[in-house]
């Protein structure tokens, strides 16, 4: 039996590799061609240490407590030279990845499979990637707009797992990427991809869970919902998707599937303009009351453009609530800024 554990080093960039059964995440780590943080292998260092964010492991009892007090064990920290998973994991590693390979950052050609303007301000971008990426919901891939050495954050909007990629990319008006799409791409172009990156990803699902997304801030939480519809949820899970107008709404009908499909899962829309003739009309914070705040027990995903992003921290300011996580990515145009809390 083998288990797939995401290592997801402090610059961002995440690797997916395979730990065979009884095997150390150090071991299956250097088979994959990545030297994590080591000095002694033995459990004495503590050069090592990592915490596991996600998933089922064994430390054993070699290790000394200066290299890994109970304390930190407790926090979920690792060993990862003692770490032995028994499912599959995510795994903090806190050095850059650039120091951990000579590779440098993975890059995976792939194949146009279509381009549809969804909206006037959202293109769907598919993509056949010509190798797995292995990625987890909610992270992104830069890929490089074809004739240029320019290259465009995405998040991906498909399910973990499948060489069969989408993204939901805002249509920028005389935006590079967006000229290319709009005025230039065909199925079969080749195009050239880098990653995957990002500390914006789905955690484990231990409590309830508030999704909040912002025009094609709706990406990530397309491939959440996805992940969540493989492997179920029991807890509360509720999405508000708001945009500017009418218009820039986007794969509703792939919510309602999602709403029939994932037990505990519900969404809203949410439009802005004053001219919409929308039920629910104003910004995210506007309609709240069916989020499942839970006194501040809910895990908080937040993915939109700044101002969005910005007035959503304010309002749980403004209502004295310290969510149990809280995980967030701004987005412009042409930049990304992820945090996590």
């Amino acid at each position: 039996m083998t288990y797939n554990i995401a290592l997801n080093f402090e610059d961002g960039v995440t690797r997916m590799i395979t730990c065979n059964e009884g095997e150390t995440v150090l071991d299956a780590a250097y088979r994959s061609q990545l030297n994590l943080p080591m000095d002694c292998s033995d459990g004495v260092c503590g050069t090592c240490k990592g915490t596991c964010s996600q998933g089922r492991f064994d430390l054993g009892e070699e290790y000394i407590d200066e290299a890994l007090s109970d304390e930190e064990a407790e926090q979920g920290m690792v060993l990862t030279c003692q770490m032995v998973p028994s499912s599959d994991c995510v795994v903090e590693i806190p050095a850059a990845f650039s120091v951990c390979s000579k590779a440098g950052n993975a890059a995976v050609d792939g194949t146009v499979d279509e381009v549809n303007l969804v909206s006037p301000t959202a293109i769907e971008l598919k993509i056949i990637a010509d190798a797995d990426i292995g990625f987890l919901p909610g992270q992104y891939v830069n890929i490089q707009v074809p004739g240029t050495d320019e290259t465009r954050a995405y998040s991906f909007s498909s399910r973990p797992g499948s060489r069969q990629l989408s993204f939901l990319i805002r249509n920028v008006p005389g935006g590079l990427m967006s000229s290319w799409l709009v005025g230039k791409a065909r199925s079969g172009d080749k195009v050239s991809m880098t990653g995957p990156m990002g500390v914006f990803y789905q955690r484990a699902v231990e409590r309830p869970v508030l999704m909040l997304a912002g025009g094609t801030g709706l990406a990530p939480f397309l491939a959440m919902l996805e992940a969540l519809k493989e492997k179920g949820c029991d807890q509360p899970t509720h999405l508000i998707y708001g945009v500017t107008n009418d218009d820039d709404l986007v794969c509703v009908a792939a919510l309602e599937a999602f709403a029939q499909q994932i037990e505990n899962f519900s969404f809203k829309t949410v439009v802005a303009s004053d001219a919409s003739q929308h039920p629910h009309k104003g910004y995210v914070t506007n309609h709240m009351e069916d989020a499942p705040i839970n006194d501040g027990d809910v895990d908080v995903y937040l993915c939109g453009p700044p101002p969005m992003v910005d007035a959503v921290l304010g309002y749980f300011r403004e209502q004295g609530i310290e969510p149990k996580s809280f995980h967030y990515e701004k987005f412009t145009p042409s930049v990304k800024v992820e945090k996590v809390a």
